[in-house]
């Protein structure tokens, strides 16, 4: 429980303390909004690495390399706890933004800092809305500002980490319409940190598998109809390689 009082604490400190940092950046986006971009990833990258320290959060990432350098990028991943945002923005080394539900636009300081670090707010029950929101999204890619989407939809609360749920279709729309690449992103022990033992924190190894990217438009054509199946697919087959992996490790 302790862990959980100085989780909290640290970011409700962060959010009052951090009023005068974004007031100015702020200003500063007015004169060089890219400069803005970087220093707010970089803030936010900081309280998320503090935050994973205090809760005993031990990161493997695997496939960096298959992240490109040189474009954005739409990151498909499963999603099972909050501290998965942690984990992605601390990970990727580009710009991003996740895709956020709608409801934490209205959360004050907080919706600051995630306009800051480009993130969408997705109006799940209103499709005109839903779609304005897909729509940014192709631009803000096309502008070389990569998105996170967990298709999901929301956080999967089934105990057998292979049992995902059903990928909605159109998540998968920005990388279809910007012709970005789709990178899958398989995430394995953050359910472990916090929702698994619900307040507690407790440390958890956690592991980030970028896979290979893909095209939407340079698949088979039943696969590119359902795109989000097939990305899906790709994240089930990393999470069992993780999973088997694990068992070796067990056995030896």
């Amino acid at each position: 429980m302790l862990k959980f009082i100085l989780v909290a604490a640290t970011v409700i400190l962060f959010l009052v303390f951090s009023i005068p940092v974004l007031v100015w950046e702020s200003y500063l986006g007015k004169k060089d909004l890219e400069k803005r971009d970087w220093q707010s990833l970089h803030i936010v990258q900081w309280i998320f690495r503090i935050i994973l320290k205090m809760a005993g959060v031990h990161i493997t990432v695997k496939g960096i390399e298959n992240i490109p350098k040189d474009r954005a990028v739409l990151y498909v991943g499963n999603h099972r706890s909050y501290f998965d945002i942690l984990i992605g923005y601390v990970t990727v080394p580009t710009l991003v933004g996740f895709v956020a539900k709608k409801e934490m636009e209205k959360w004050p300081l907080l919706s600051n800092w995630m306009k800051n670090v480009h993130c969408l707010f997705l109006n799940r029950t209103d499709m005109k809305e839903g779609l304005k929101t897909i729509l940014e999204g192709i631009v803000q890619v096309k502008s070389g500002i990569s998105v996170w989407i967990f298709p999901e939809g929301t956080r999967n609360k089934n105990e057998d980490l292979m049992d995902l749920l059903p990928f909605k279709e159109g998540s998968l729309k920005i990388a279809e319409k910007s012709g970005c690449p789709v990178i899958p992103v398989a995430i394995t022990g953050t359910a472990e940190v916090f929702e698994a033992h619900f307040p507690k924190i407790h440390s958890s190894n956690v592991t980030i598998e970028f896979g290979a990217p893909f095209i939407v438009k340079e698949l088979e054509p039943e696969q590119r109809k359902f795109a989000g199946a097939y990305t899906r697919e790709r994240i089930l087959e990393m999470l069992q390689r993780e999973r088997n992996n694990n068992d070796q490790e067990e056995r030896e």
